[in-house]
């Protein structure tokens, strides 16, 4: 065979047969034009998917997720505000506290005891305005300085832009929480700035209820050292300067003492006449000493009669309203209320509290008080019966569980009462728990932690369910108002028996005012108070005192 060979010539080099040289270059120029293809048709598909607008494609399981999504945080969102409102007690509260300086201001709706019922937006917009005038007036402010020199003086150079109200730090823990309460509805109503006298342990038991500012006196008031010795002789005090013609409109005084104690004479009583307000409107210094929750009588006043009606369209909120925007414990006092109520009462069913006072000087327990609770609590359903001749009840189920507080100045009654639940099987199947924080023996009115211990005691029974109280006793007043309960009120034992009935429901959650005055100021003679408007009526525990009540509800 033949064979042809082709020659080459320089001028064909390079196209001849193909080398390993001339082999690579040309499988070296494939593969760079291979791989910028793929890369630009990645760009491309990249584009398509990642940057240019596109509906997104989504299974039904995963829109169906995504909108769960949405929803939860929709409604996380919705909790969250409604958590915050619930805080702030519907707006009762302002917002913008230190909350770690106070815990317990926001910390107890956590024990689900919000407000019984809604305050009114002009209540609201009342303590707002409020708060500005005492952070415009109060201490050490311009205006506060400019009256405080006229106070020195002793004469008034002008009207001042300002005007104050003083409360005397007096009497027993629960006097003073209701007359606070009520020097404050009057600073509203006259738009005067109140400031508290610290008296021994004031600062130790509540926290500042003002945002940015306090209420609280400067210990460098001049009035400060004087007034132990103020009282019904005082050439300053209104009810002896009507006496002597000495109060008139021509000098108008730097300062007025308002003596409203129990012991208030009928020109003492003046000061709910409103011929007298406006002669006591013009005077920039009040000074008031009181242990009387006077608030109802404020309502018998036509010159106040619309702002309160605007204030409180539902009467028995008066105190209820202004003890939770007041009254707030120190984190001291917090830490005994809720360390307390984590212990015994967090987990049931069902919480009852029983506050005991016997105005007794006798040494107790005495037996006609412990059957004078039990015929209350066991006639009223409050508390189980009990088998006196069964070990024990069975009963299908989780039995239900009842924790009972007592609060008492003596651990007798406690200890009859837990050792018969103790003893005895309930009728019912039901598990009863009966604890008491202490048992001081008698009131120390002066005694710090005796006042830190009463003040949490009185917060725990505000946190019960059901509430059964003592007549007369404004430790179970400032419970129930703070609490917004209707308690069950035993009646006061008389010649060392148990009163029949035992106990009486009470008409509204609002304290007795028990020494009211009884006196038209119109007609300028004496009058039933109690029977003048259907909001305040005659208290259930004292025949002569008045109360508050919501004449809607009220039968």
């Amino acid at each position: 065979m033949k064979r042809h060979w082709r020659n080459w010539s320089h001028d064909d080099e390079g196209e001849g047969l193909p080398d390993s040289d001339s082999d690579t270059r040309s499988s070296r120029r494939f593969s760079l034009t291979r791989l910028m293809a793929i890369f630009l048709f990645s760009l491309f598909l990249f584009s398509l998917i990642f940057l240019l607008p596109h509906p997104p494609i989504q299974s039904a399981s995963t829109a169906k997720t995504l909108h769960q999504f949405k929803q939860t945080q929709q409604g996380n969102v919705a909790d969250s505000v409604e958590l915050h409102k619930d805080k702030l007690l519907g707006g009762l509260i302002a917002d913008g506290f230190d909350e770690q300086s106070c815990l317990s201001r926001y910390h107890s709706v956590t024990y689900s005891k919000g407000l019984s019922g809604n305050p009114s937006s002009y209540l609201i917009s009342r303590l707002r305005k409020y708060e500005a005038l005492h952070k415009e007036c109060g201490p050490y402010t311009e205006s506060y300085n400019k009256t405080v020199k006229d106070l020195r003086s002793g004469h008034v150079s002008e009207s001042p832009a300002c005007k104050y109200v003083v409360w005397i730090s007096y009497s027993g823990l629960g006097n003073r929480i209701l007359t606070l309460a009520s020097v404050f509805l009057y600073a509203l109503l006259t738009d005067r700035v109140l400031l508290v006298d610290p008296g021994v342990d004031m600062v130790d038991l509540f926290c500042e209820p003002l945002p940015h500012v306090s209420w609280f006196l400067p210990p460098d008031f001049p009035l400060n050292s004087q007034f132990p010795s103020f009282d019904q002789k005082s050439d300053q005090c209104y009810g002896k300067m009507l006496k002597n013609k000495s109060a008139t409109n021509s000098v108008v005084p730097s300062f007025v003492y308002l003596h409203l104690a129990h012991d208030y004479d009928d020109q003492d009583k003046l000061f709910f006449c409103d011929d007298d307000q406006a002669f006591l409107q013009k005077v920039p210094w009040l000074v008031v000493r009181t242990d009387n929750y006077f608030a109802p009588s404020l309502f018998l006043m036509p010159s106040f009669e619309k702002q309160l009606s605007d204030l409180f369209p539902n009467k028995e909120t008066v105190f209820h309203f202004l003890g939770r925007y007041l009254f707030h414990p120190t984190n001291k006092v917090w830490g005994l209320v809720s360390r307390y109520y984590q212990a015994y009462l967090a987990d049931v069913d069902e919480r009852v509290g029983i506050q005991i006072r016997v105005f007794d000087t006798r040494t107790g327990p005495f037996q006609h008080v412990l059957d004078q609770i039990l015929a209350c609590t066991l006639k009223e359903n409050l508390l189980p019966d009990v088998n006196q001749k069964g070990d024990i009840v069975n009963s299908p189920g989780k039995p239900k569980s009842k924790a009972v507080l007592m609060t008492s100045l003596s651990y007798g009654y406690f200890e009859k009462v837990r050792d018969m639940f103790w003893e005895h099987p309930t009728v019912t199947g039901e598990v009863v728990g009966i604890y008491q924080p202490s048992h001081e023996g008698y009131q120390q009115t002066e005694k710090k932690m005796h006042n830190q211990k009463a003040w949490a005691e009185i917060y725990l029974l505000s946190l019960m369910d059901m509430l059964v109280t003592s007549s007369w006793s404004t430790f179970g007043y400032v419970a129930q108002g703070l609490g917004g309960l209707k308690p069950w009120i035993l009646y006061k034992p008389e010649n060392g028996t148990a009163p029949d009935p035992p106990c009486q429901r009470a008409m509204s959650m609002e304290p007795c005012f028990h020494a009211p005055p009884f006196y038209d100021c119109k007609a300028k003679r004496g009058t039933d108070t109690g029977a003048l408007v259907p909001h305040v009526r005659h208290c259930e525990d004292m025949s002569w005192g008045l109360k508050l009540v919501d004449s809607n509800s009220w039968q």
